[in-house]
């Protein structure tokens, strides 16, 4: 995100909606705190059931977010990769964006990408929802998450 154009979606009506969140184990203090925001989100919404899981990596993340997009309505992919000196990075990053999206249209289920993808812890802090951070990724993309799936299930209507 580019810290502007934020559409303020501070909450949405999901009753009835179940949620899957699938975060990695990598910079666990971040991803944890992100997780527990991403819960936040969803009880501030209404979210019927949540299921929680977590992997070893961001690379892992699309194979268990595809298994949870299987039984709930939406799910959110928590993690943080900070660039290093070597090409990885830009392997992990591309891994996970395009494992994600396939997940997303291969079972028509919303997932949210809230894996940063970032040049610095510093970075990463910022946007992981701690007290001081400028963004809260992890209720972010949860509420866009539920929003998408509320969407769908209009679309779905007609």
């Amino acid at each position: 995100m580019a810290g502007f154009g934020d559409p303020h979606l501070h909450t949405v009506d999901a009753a009835g909606l179940r949620l899957g969140i699938v975060g990695s184990r990598w910079h666990d203090d971040l991803v944890g705190h992100m997780i527990r925001r991403a819960q936040a989100a969803a009880e501030a919404c209404g979210v019927t059931e949540v299921i929680t899981t977590r992997v070893a990596g961001s690379v892992e993340l699309p194979v268990v977010a595809q298994a949870l997009a299987r039984r709930v309505d939406a799910v959110v992919a928590l993690g943080v990769v900070i660039k290093g000196e070597t090409q990885h990075f830009e392997y992990v990053c591309e891994a996970v964006t395009t494992g994600l999206t396939r997940v997303a249209l291969d079972e028509g289920t919303p997932v949210a990408h809230g894996v940063l993808t970032v040049h610095s812890l510093g970075q990463a802090r910022d946007r992981a929802g701690l007290e001081d951070s400028i963004e809260d990724k992890g209720w972010q993309s949860t509420v866009a998450v539920l929003d998408a799936a509320l969407t769908l299930r209009e679309v779905s209507k007609h």
